[in-house]
């Protein structure tokens, strides 16, 4: 909500301002205060006023602390308390809104229509009207008149008793994001289905317009918008384009790449491992994930994916001039069940209705085969920004069938780029005879810029030359970086890389055992396969060229723009995905036993029996796991599965079926039932523990019962015992449901409409 433009203030710095109100929620708060609101701006009475003019940063808050209104306003007008001779009025401040987050917009909204339904109580002095005042902001309003027989209106109640009034901060008072505390389910769902591809450097949505799919530009002509989140000079939040503008001049204030880290445990070694790689800091989140600095606030990685999808939203929303809160994302094959669930979470605080999350691959081989109605057999490259997938699927008419597929999400282009900026800070060190100062961020962001460039350009040239005056001072004398680089030693530096996706094909086809001759076509998809190497390194690899029928940077868009548009059509499009790592449980000595397996058709549902282990046992946990390693300390942890209320009896006959699920979207649903009496018990997956804690507990021989002392929360008897129940039910006590596999899966889902749709 930005103001009129108006100097007054402009010049001043911001204060910060926390307004604590007595009420305790936000339905008091709408009941009692919506006197003192207007949609122009609020009186907050107090008896120590800023002076007219002063800009603030704004909070109001519930008695408890908890913020309801945040934005940004600047005082207008000033009301002494009156003598005691004339009518009672409040003192205070009148405050005019020049910018509210999203949240608060709405609640003031709903504020002023409440005021406007309600109308006045009886015997109640009007206050003056919202227009009375040009700037937009209530007049104050008086106390009940001493004649006036019936009540005050509950919004009168406090009008003797000024607001708690704080100044928080000589700055801004917190980053305002503008994203809701918890999302909302959409009321009206949208006519328009996007398809949005969310990726590490750029994200894009693609709508079917007239039966013609196509990307959606951006609002500066641009097909896509950076996955870029900043902190501006003003400590505003800014996305895309602008974000970008900055990544030079400001990088600690600027995040990009989300897409490598979000659902990520902080603790986990992958994220220790590259955490310094990042100009900006990574920072434990509140429930045990990375989150990043911005600021002075921790934010959360599905907060910064939120800003990115709410970008794109809006692109699509100006173009197609309607409302769009239904979509259908994209992410890697090789997402783990935590990223998706993240993915998806991130969406629904970008006020949009995830229809599917579909894998990054099969949209690409959509945007392929669509109504082309192929019998192939193709194998998806997909090398982007930030990860690598391979999936192999066989296309018959409108079914996509996957039958493998694996990956890596710490592999893409950026990769490239920080061999280039390897070389460049050695040759810096040559020339310099000094380390490169690592501290300096915004030096370093202008290497990896210069890394950037001149990969791109090497693409196309034998050479490149890098110049980089004013890197640091030395004696106090400025030094730069002057570089010549060449085609060949970029094909030196990435050509291990290359390799390393190779590798991954090659596994691929392995697992299903097939080899390069039974793949009919290979489809290169994502922005770093566009480079001469890769073309090279597939072909020879192949023994063919690969296919240029899709392009690289919009197929993953488009293929989900083409499942959004088939939903609810009698002719769908058949989707059969598989798990992309294996799931399974935790055993003593920091093992994993796997439930099910990689690879495993979706959807795919397997059930194992347990029994508990000591009299009056009411409870249980097992740690889940994810990935094909044997040992924990190697697998990604999903959570803890915590099975609460079991009736209790003697060791051994109270008996439990825990169910593991997979939807056809790849997502983990677990359930337990006791079987001597059919009820339901409530099974519930937590990860707040943290892996490492998960691992630690199986390393030393149990699980939450061992470690009473730590979590304080289960009894502790025999926690080995119990595991090697698990352990002994895992191997043989186990009634999975059968579940089809590979073409002939394919074929009897054709046959009798056994299907993988998006509901």
């Amino acid at each position: 909500m930005e103001g009129p433009n108006d100097k007054r203030g402009g010049g001043r710095r911001p204060v910060g301002l926390a307004v604590r109100l007595s009420y305790g929620t936000i339905d008091e708060l709408v009941e009692r205060f919506a006197v003192n609101i207007s949609r122009g701006g609020v009186f907050i009475r107090t008896r120590d006023p800023k002076p007219v003019g002063t800009p603030l940063h704004l909070e109001l808050r519930l008695a408890g602390g908890e913020a309801a209104i945040r934005g940004e306003g600047v005082v207008r007008w000033i009301q002494a308390e009156a003598p005691a001779a004339h009518p009672r009025r409040a003192p205070g401040m009148g405050i005019q809104f020049t910018r509210l987050d999203d949240a608060s917009r709405a609640l003031v909204e709903r504020m002023v229509e409440l005021k406007e339904r309600r109308g006045l109580a009886p015997g109640v002095v009007a206050p003056a009207p919202i227009a009375a005042r040009p700037d937009g902001t209530p007049a104050p309003t008086r106390a009940p008149s001493p004649r006036a027989t019936p009540a005050p209106a509950p919004a009168q109640a406090e009008l003797a008793a000024p607001h708690r009034v704080e100044q928080v901060a000589a700055g801004p008072a917190r980053v305002e994001l503008g994203l809701p505390a918890t999302p909302q389910p959409v009321a009206r769902p949208s006519r328009a289905i996007v398809g949005i591809d969310l990726g590490t450097t750029n994200s894009c949505a693609a709508v079917v317009k007239d039966g013609r799919p196509y990307v959606i530009p951006s609002r500066e002509g641009h097909n896509t918008v950076p996955s870029i989140v900043a902190l501006n000079a003003r400590h505003r939040v800014v996305v895309g384009h602008l974000a970008k503008a900055q990544l030079l001049t400001n990088p600690k204030a600027t995040v990009s790449g989300a897409k490598r880290l979000i659902g990520r445990a902080w603790d986990t070694p992958v994220v220790q491992e590259i955490r310094a790689k990042f100009p900006y800091e990574i920072v434990p989140g509140d429930d045990g994930v990375a989150a990043v600095r911005l600021g002075e606030e921790t934010v959360t990685l599905e907060q910064i994916s939120a800003l990115v999808l709410r970008e794109v939203r809006d692109v699509a929303q100006n173009h197609l001039r309607e409302e769009v809160n239904r979509a259908v994302i994209t992410v890697p094959a090789y997402y783990n069940e935590r990223q998706r669930a993240a993915v998806r979470h991130a969406a629904a605080l970008a006020g949009l209705q995830v229809e599917r999350i579909l894998n990054e691959p099969t949209a690409a081989a959509l945007a392929y085969a669509y109504g082309r109605h192929l019998n192939q057999r193709v194998l998806v490259y997909d090398l982007g920004g930030g990860t690598f997938d391979a999936s192999v699927l066989e296309l018959s008419d409108n079914v996509y069938e996957v039958v493998s597929t694996g990956g890596d999400t710490f592999l893409g282009g950026v990769d490239f780029d920080n061999r280039i900026v390897d070389r460049l800070l050695a040759r810096w060190e040559e020339t310099t005879g000094a380390p490169f100062p690592g501290e300096d961020r915004v030096a370093l962001s202008r290497v990896v810029d210069a890394a950037e460039r001149a990969k791109c350009a090497l693409s196309e040239r034998s050479e490149y030359p890098v110049s980089l005056p004013y890197l640091a001072l030395r004696d106090g004398e400025p030094v730069g970086l002057e570089a010549l680089l060449t085609r060949d030693e970029l094909v030196a530096l990435a050509a291990p890389l290359v390799d390393r996706t190779l590798d991954v094909c090659r596994e691929v086809l392995l697992a299903k055992g097939l080899g390069t001759k039974d793949i009919d076509e290979v489809l290169l998809v994502g922005g770093q396969s566009r480079m001469p190497l890769v073309h090279e390194k597939v072909a020879a690899f192949f023994g063919r060229a690969p296919s240029h029928a899709v392009h690289p940077d919009e197929a993953v868009a488009i293929g989900a723009a083409l499942l959004a548009h088939s939903l609810g059509s009698a002719e769908g499009v058949v989707l059969i995905d598989v798990l992309p790592m294996s799931i399974g449980i935790g055993l003593p000595g920091g093992r994993v036993k796997k439930i099910i397996e990689r690879n495993t058709p979706l959807p795919a549902r397997k059930q194992y029996g347990l029994s508990t282990t000591r009299d009056g046992q009411t409870e249980f946990e097992l740690a889940v796991f994810q990935g094909e390693s044997g040992a924990a300390a190697e697998c990604e942890y999903l959570g803890t599965l915590r099975l609460e209320g079991l009736p209790p009896g003697p060791r051994g006959m109270v008996k439990i079926a825990v169910g593991f699920e997979l939807g056809a979207e790849c997502l983990l649903t677990v359930t337990a039932r006791e079987l001597n009496t059919g009820r339901e018990v409530r099974a519930v997956m937590s990860a707040r523990e943290g892996a490492a804690a998960a691992r630690r507990k199986l390393e030393q021989g149990g699980g939450a019962e061992a470690a009473k002392a730590e979590t304080g929360n289960f009894p502790a008897p025999d926690p080995a015992a119990r595991l090697q129940a698990a352990a002994a039910a895992a191997g043989g006590d186990e009634d999975p449901v059968p579940t089809s596999t590979g073409a002939l899966g394919g074929l009897l889902r054709k046959l009798f409409g056994r299907r993988t749709e998006a509901r």
